[in-house]
């Protein structure tokens, strides 16, 4: 630095001439980094001095990554710094998509591994946080099933992390070491040689008697994702239809139709044609947070026009005389939201205030519970039970691919006594001999 007194590197011990001059090209090229910077010559120069006689000088490649990353020469960068920096520099990517990521590092990724150097972070270190996710898992499914009320009560609403929330945080760190690999930070990714248990979509069931009976004695249902029979829907549109008319018609549509909520929240005034009986899938109205927002569908396949059949249009119909007469009587003051579907006073619906409506009603009418997501699952697989085959199903709901649609609904078809006419039917085709009674 300017006006400090000139220091001078020592270094001994060395086994030959040829040892002790490239121990000199390394300390210069070290010094190198600084590329004029006096601040940073100082900084490397103290990190020199530092490094006892016989010990190695640096690694210059470490130190340059170091460099690059605008971070002091002397510090190691954690991976709860270089995560937040990485978080901060993703600009580009989608509200829903940040909102995850901020969630991965702040919620697991941060705690567990944070305070651990970047470029020291090793594949057991990925490991030990999954055991400790894992570990908390049991311990808040022990406290469910403790017999003290108030174990009970402290995990009351405490989610635990499934395998495919696992998977997804894996994804997040991947991602982020990928980038950092790419900015030469380091030159190994540990995230993308930690083996996890698969995420799949767990499997469809239905709410059989005995499934029902099961759940009222112990609370216990057999699947995330539960499918009404057809009675026990009809039953749940009757009931909404006497105690929630205002929202009626738009579960009357996911349930016959399949659409995501996001979907018949968000759905268009103009690409409703009642007249043609048709739908025009294009945006959905979700959330950032707790915030809607307007976004496209997710994918091209998800951008699609449905058929609308004769209960439904008949639904969105009445619907659609009612919301003219709140429009009359509000007047100017009536908002132009350009969405078909509406509050009273015109204001668009909030989706969790929905999915609220939905769950209040569901518990109203006695049902066992299903959440308003697996509507869309009942549409599907009524749609195949009655016929339509795997490409009619995945093109109704807008799936990407057809896996998923066969993946998803399948295995429920045959627990549904619609299929089972369809079974006897195969059976009595086999020829057998008279039966002798026993």
């Amino acid at each position: 630095m300017p006006g400090q007194r000139r220091r001078q590197l020592r270094r001994t011990t060395f086994e030959s001439r040829d040892a002790a001059v490239a121990d000199r090209d390394h300390a210069k090229a070290l010094l190198s980094l600084a590329n004029g910077d006096a601040t940073l010559a100082a900084e490397i120069a103290n990190l020199l001095l530092e490094v006892g006689s016989g010990a190695p000088l640096p690694n210059r490649d470490a130190i340059a990554r170091r460099v690059r990353a605008g971070l002091p020469a002397t510090i190691d960068m954690t991976v709860a710094e270089y995560l937040a920096q990485w978080l901060r520099s993703r600009r580009r990517i989608a509200a829903s998509t940040a909102v995850g990521y901020e969630s991965h590092i702040r919620v697991h990724l941060t705690p567990h591994l944070g305070t651990i150097p970047l470029v020291r972070l090793r594949v057991e270190d990925i490991e030990a946080m999954y055991d400790a996710i894992m570990d908390r898992n049991t311990a808040i499914e022990i406290a469910r099933q403790s017999e003290d009320a108030q174990t009970r009560a402290s995990v009351k609403g405490i989610r635990t992390t499934g395998p495919a929330t696992m998977n997804r945080i894996r994804a997040t760190l991947r991602k982020a070491l990928n980038d950092a690999i790419t900015r030469r930070l380091i030159e190994f990714n540990p995230a993308a040689h930690v083996e996890l248990p698969s995420g799949a979509r767990p499997k469809a069931r239905v709410w059989t008697d005995n499934a029902v009976r099961r759940w009222h004695e112990t609370g216990e249902q057999p699947s995330p994702v539960m499918i009404w029979t057809p009675q026990q829907a009809g039953q749940f549109l009757d009931y909404a239809e006497d105690h929630d008319i205002i929202l009626y018609p738009l579960f009357v549509l996911i349930l016959h139709r399949g659409l995501r909520r996001g979907e018949a929240v968000g759905l268009p005034d103009t690409n409703v044609d009642l007249d043609n009986a048709l739908l025009r899938i294009t945006q959905q109205l979700t959330t950032v947070g707790y915030t809607p927002v307007i976004k496209d569908v997710k994918s091209e396949s998800g951008d699609r026009t449905v058929s609308l059949d004769s209960f439904t249009l008949a639904a969105l119909r009445t619907y659609h005389a009612r919301r003219a007469r709140w429009r009359l009587v509000s007047g100017p003051s009536w908002p132009d939201t350009g969405l078909f579907f509406v509050q009273p006073n015109g204001q668009p619906w909030h989706p969790e205030t929905v999915t609220g409506r939905f769950e209040q009603l569901v518990r109203g009418v006695g049902l066992p519970p299903i959440r308003l997501h697996d509507l869309r699952h009942c549409a599907a697989t009524y749609l195949k039970a009655a016929g339509a085959d795997l490409k009619d199903v995945q093109e109704t709901l807008g799936h990407s691919s057809i896996t998923i649609t066969s993946d998803t609904y399948t295995s429920v078809i045959a627990e549904l006594d619609i299929e089972r006419a369809k079974a006897e039917a195969a059976a009595a085709l086999v020829p057998r001999r008279p039966q002798t009674a026993a």
